[in-house]
């Protein structure tokens, strides 16, 4: 299994819609590596919801319900998305200052390139991020 981070504007789509549709095809990524990343996801893969911009916090863990397949939202060109549905909302969100002090995440890809909106974990960061939202 493999784990991810999303990102996601609140104001154009957050944890609460995802709730509330219980799944959500992940479109609209236009950039080759956060493509590439989509491309790798397994059904079934870990994948936290980081609310950006506004709030600038992990708020929800996700699981993979379909691999890639050609993003409907494309006009052109070879993109991908894949479905994901809600397993959990995280107990306390973890936020981006949290992580950045934490010597154990603070080097994760998305604080090291943080325009891009979807990013492997590894088990290891994942599950600190985990404990970090259950403390």
């Amino acid at each position: 299994m493999n784990h991810w981070i999303v990102k996601s504007e609140p104001e154009s789509y957050s944890w609460s819609n995802l709730l509330k549709e219980g799944r959500a095809a992940w479109t609209g990524i236009r950039n080759f590596q956060a493509r590439n990343n989509l491309r790798s996801m397994k059904k079934g893969d870990q994948v936290l919801f980081f609310h950006s911009v506004s709030e600038k916090q992990i708020v929800g863990l996700t699981r993979v319900a379909r691999e890639a397949y050609p993003d409907p939202t494309a006009q052109e060109g070879d993109w991908v998305c894949v479905d994901l549905i809600p397993a959990k909302t995280l107990t306390r969100p973890v936020t981006l200052a949290a992580i950045k002090t934490d010597a154990a995440v603070k080097d994760i890809p998305m604080v090291k390139n943080s325009r891009l909106s979807v990013t492997p974990l590894t088990k290891l960061q994942f599950d600190r991020l985990m404990a970090m939202a259950e403390s």
